[in-house]
């Protein structure tokens, strides 16, 4: 006779509960877990991409900066690299036998190894150099101790002359930048050399004749310069008065989008490592058609507005010169402090809130600041700017004004009134020991604030305006430690400020004609 159900006795039936089943369910299930994330790791782990958060010279656990004071930046976290390289994508598609698939396979495992000790070198090199500059900030004496047959830069203008020293010796002995050939003139590969948008073609230019930065090869690069000018775009694209800016930032987007697809360095960093240089207002809203161009790239900018996306730790303040015809031959130097009879002057229209409350308290209401929206016939602009102790460079439209190198080529003491504005070269110069920066809300007692300033005290201010002049000088050719070169090595903090890891062998291939809000 067969048992009954109720004596059978099934195999574990007296261990076997129903919370054994779902310890054994989730262990499956984290096993499988551990071995997805391994496998990812070891094949997905492309792009290793790190900007270093702090200042400009941030060594790991050691924080230096030229000024000796930890400056902490907003950087942006790099988007996903989840899409899939175009050269994988093409080859699921047009490759239907595994003999083929493994032979291109290998192929591109061997350029993926080459490219990474080219890489590695490359950084390796960098890092070499942040060492040498955090040595010399190390010491607690700040004047520069190397020898230079051309300038040594020393005294309270520099936040630390040892250390910039150090770091623009590294810069021409190492620092390597490839210009893309692509695009035709005139709105790639040239720029206007007169106007007050006159850095930015001479920058162009200058790079082009370049025989120390410029490299053809374009594996030896540090960075990659996108040579192209919004002056031009908005000469020959933009359609007068029709307040629509997307043709130029289509052409930039398409730009960026050939540059992409034709080299493989734009993708290997997203283009952290890519550099552009604009002295049109438009300049940082045009960037935004490409958005890793806007979000990720070294962008040298006159329009240097926090407020309106310029990022100091990635971004360079790039300084606006007005050259009427192309030379500063008869613009630089003025009449000794001593000889100054004007305390302040100012001669400009009503472009923006800043100027319009300029206007409004010291329009020709006063015999010691001298402030016109016309300026007399009979006055000289520059014999002004000549004869004044303070400039005031009140912000217009944008931050960024002309005014400022126009106050320094005369060796008048600049006044600064704007909100956001980041002033060139920065990183290494300290701006209140040459210059006078005014809040908005004090433009009415700006008289009080100049005349508080003691003889003694201006005459140091005005020494400091005539020795920082040098590094603001638009010259051709460039000079070592001009404005050229300067900008050169602003760029330079910015790649050393980040570190690029192994090539992505999982290109970034989203839409980068896709405006950034």
């Amino acid at each position: 006779m067969p048992p009954s159900s109720s004596s059978i006795k099934l195999p574990f039936s007296s261990s076997f509960r129903p919370y054994s089943l779902f310890l054994v369910i989730l262990f499956v299930v984290l096993l499988a877990v551990i071995l997805v994330i391994v496998c990812t790791l070891g094949d997905a782990s492309s792009f290793q991409w790190t900007r270093r958060h702090g200042s400009l010279l941030d060594f790991a656990s050691t924080t230096l900066t030229f000024s000796g004071t930890s400056q902490v930046f907003a950087v942006a976290d790099p988007p996903p690299t989840s899409s899939l390289n175009p050269q994988i994508e093409e080859r699921q598609e047009g490759i239907g036998k595994d003999k083929v698939y493994e032979k291109i396979k290998v192929t591109s495992a061997t350029n993926e190894v080459k490219r990474h000790s080219r890489l590695e070198k490359i950084e390796a090199t960098l890092a070499r150099a942040r060492l040498a500059i955090k040595e010399a900030g190390r010491v607690q004496n700040k004047t520069s101790t190397y020898d230079d047959p051309d300038y040594v830069p020393r005294g309270p203008i520099y936040r630390n002359a040892k250390v910039f020293h150090r770091s623009y010796l590294e810069m021409e002995r190492i620092f390597k930048i490839y210009v893309y050939e692509e695009g035709e003139q005139p709105l790639f590969n040239d720029g206007p050399c007169k106007s007050v948008y006159a850095t930015e073609g001479r920058f162009i230019h200058e790079l082009a004749m370049d025989n120390n930065y410029r490299t053809s090869d374009p594996n030896q690069a540090h960075v990659y310069f996108l040579p192209y000018s919004v002056v031009a775009m908005v000469r020959y694209l933009y359609v007068p008065d029709s307040h629509d800016m997307s043709p130029i930032g289509r052409t930039i987007a398409d730009y960026v989008n050939v540059i992409a697809n034709k080299h493989p360095y734009w993708n290997r960093s997203l283009g952290a490592d890519h550099v552009m240089v604009s002295c049109h207002d438009w300049g940082p809203y045009s960037s935004s058609y490409a958005p890793f161009l806007y979000n990720m790239s070294i962008r040298a900018l006159c329009n240097a507005n926090t407020s309106e996306g310029f990022i100091p730790s990635k971004d360079v303040s790039f300084p606006e010169v007005q050259l009427k015809t192309g030379e500063i031959k008869g613009i630089l130097g003025g009449p000794s402090a001593s000889s100054r009879h004007i305390l302040a002057f100012f001669a400009g229209g009503r472009h923006g809130h800043i100027r319009h409350l300029l206007l409004e308290h010291w329009k020709e209401k006063d015999k010691d600041v001298l402030v016109y929206e016309q300026l007399p016939k009979h006055f000289s602009y520059d014999s002004m700017f000549k004869n004044s102790k303070f400039c005031l460079c009140p912000s217009g439209y944008e931050v960024a004004t002309a005014r400022v190198m126009d106050a320094i080529y005369a060796e008048c003491v600049p006044v600064l009134i704007s909100d956001g504005y980041v002033p060139p070269f920065s990183d290494v110069l300290t701006w209140k020991s040459f210059s006078v920066q005014v809040k908005v809300e004090d433009i009415p007692n700006i008289k009080g604030i100049l005349s508080s300033i003691s003889q003694k005290q201006y005459i140091s201010l005005q020494r400091r305006v005539k020795q920082v002049q040098r590094h603001f000088v638009v010259n051709g050719p460039s000079k070592r430690f001009d404005i050229f070169h300067m900008t050169v090595h602003s760029i330079w903090l910015r790649r050393l400020n980040l570190r690029l890891g192994s090539p992505s062998r999982k290109a970034f291939d989203g839409n980068m004609s896709k405006k950034v809000h």
